[in-house]
C-alpha cells in the first residue's frame, strides 16, 4: 500500500510541478504585421490580439506592428512564411507571387455591395479555396473579411469616365486590377502602401485606388483633394499565420489562434462599414471633394471591368477554376 501511495504521490507532485512550470513559462510572442494604421484593418488586428491573449490565458502575447513597421508587404509575407512574423493581415492579392489564385478576390465587379462582399467572404466554398492557398509555401490561412470598396483619389478631379484616360494610378498588385484599369485608359502602377503618398506628392503618380479610410487616416488630402466613388474593386483582407509557428504550438493553442482569426470575419466587415461612413464624412469636412460618376458611365465602367476580369481569369485553368468558385458564390450570396 505504501509503495502504491508513494508512486501516486510522486506522479501528483510531478504533475503539479509541470503545471507550475507551464504557468511560469514566458508567453509565446505573436507578431502581427499589417501595412495600414488607424483604420478598420488596424482595429481588426487589435481585436484579434485581444481575443488570442484572452483565450490563451495569457500564454500567447501578441504584438501589433502597423504601417509596415516590419518591412514592405513582400518582406512581411516572407517573414510570415519563414516564421519571423507569426501573423500577417494583408489583401490576398499581394500573395500572388506565391499562388496566382490569391488574386481572384481583387477582381473588379466581383461584388456590388458591402453586404454582398461580406457574405461572399464568409461563403464556405470561398473560404475553403482562399485559406488553403499557400499551405505548401509556409502559410496557414485562418480568416478573411471584406474591408472596404475602393475609391479613386487624384490630384485633378475625375468627374467622367473619360477623365481616367492618361492617369497614372496606383493599384493593388493584381493582374485583375491592372487589366481592368487599363481598359478605361489608366496606366496602372503597383506599389506598396507606404510608397503611395510620397509618390503622389512628388508627381510620380497622379493618384491611387484604395479605401477611403486610408486616405483620411494618412492625410492624403494634403496631396490630392479629389476622390471619385468608383466602388470597385472591393478590398478583401486575409489573415495568414506562419505555418511553422502554428505547428510549433500545442494543440489547444492552435485551436485558439484559428478560432480567433475565424471570428474576425464578421467583425472586420462591421468595422469596414463604420470606418467607411466616418471617412466619407471626414473627407468632405477637411475641405476635399467626393465625386460620383454619371450612372451611365458607371455602368459602362463596370462592363469593361467585367470583360477584363473574364479575360485575365481565362489565361490559366487554375485561376479560371478559382474565379468561378468566387463568382458563383458572389451570385449566390447577393
Amino acid at each position: 500500500m505504501s509503495h502504491r501511495f508513494s508512486t501516486a504521490a510522486c506522479f501528483a507532485v510531478l504533475a503539479l510541478a509541470a503545471s507550475a512550470a507551464e504557468a511560469n513559462a514566458d508567453p509565446i510572442v505573436m507578431k502581427i504585421s499589417l501595412p495600414t494604421i488607424n483604420e478598420n484593418v488596424h482595429e481588426v488586428a487589435k481585436s484579434l490580439a485581444a481575443r488570442v491573449e484572452k483565450d490563451s490565458g495569457g500564454r500567447i502575447k501578441p504584438e501589433i506592428y502597423p504601417a509596415s513597421q516590419l518591412g514592405s508587404i513582400p518582406r512581411q509575407i516572407e517573414g510570415t512564411q519563414f516564421g519571423s512574423i507569426q501573423c500577417a493581415i494583408i489583401p490576398p492579392e499581394f500573395f500572388s507571387g506565391i499562388d496566382q489564385r490569391f488574386e481572384v478576390m481583387a477582381a473588379p465587379g466581383l461584388v456590388d455591395s458591402m453586404d454582398n462582399a461580406r457574405k461572399t467572404a464568409a461563403d464556405p466554398a470561398v473560404l475553403k479555396l482562399m485559406l488553403g492557398l499557400g499551405a505548401d509555401k509556409g502559410l496557414h490561412g485562418a480568416g478573411m473579411f471584406v474591408a472596404l470598396p475602393s475609391y479613386a483619389i487624384a490630384k485633378t478631379p475625375i468627374r467622367h469616365l473619360a477623365d481616367f484616360k492618361g492617369k497614372k494610378l496606383r493599384v493593388l498588385a493584381s493582374d485583375f486590377q491592372t487589366a481592368a484599369f487599363q481598359r478605361i485608359g489608366v496606366t496602372p502602377v503597383a506599389m506598396t502602401l507606404g510608397d503611395v503618398l510620397p509618390a503622389i506628392q512628388q508627381g510620380a503618380i497622379d493618384g491611387a485606388i484604395s479605401g477611403m479610410p486610408v486616405f483620411t487616416s494618412m492625410h492624403y488630402q494634403d496631396a490630392a483633394k479629389y476622390v471619385t466613388t468608383t466602388g470597385q474593386p472591393y478590398i478583401f483582407i486575409i489573415i495568414e499565420y506562419s505555418a511553422k509557428w502554428v505547428q510549433s504550438l500545442p494543440a489547444d493553442l492552435q485551436k485558439v489562434v484559428d478560432a480567433a482569426a475565424a471570428a474576425e470575419g464578421e467583425n472586420g466587415a462591421a468595422l469596414g462599414q463604420k470606418y467607411l461612413d466616418s471617412a466619407r464624412h471626414d473627407w468632405v469636412a477637411a475641405g476635399a471633394e467626393l465625386i460620383d460618376l454619371p450612372k451611365d458611365e458607371e455602368a459602362s465602367m463596370m462592363q469593361q471591368f467585367a470583360a477584363a476580369a473574364q479575360e485575365v481569369a481565362g489565361k490559366r485553368p487554375d485561376v479560371a477554376a478559382a474565379y468561378k468558385i468566387v463568382t458563383d458564390a458572389a451570385k449566390r450570396d447577393k
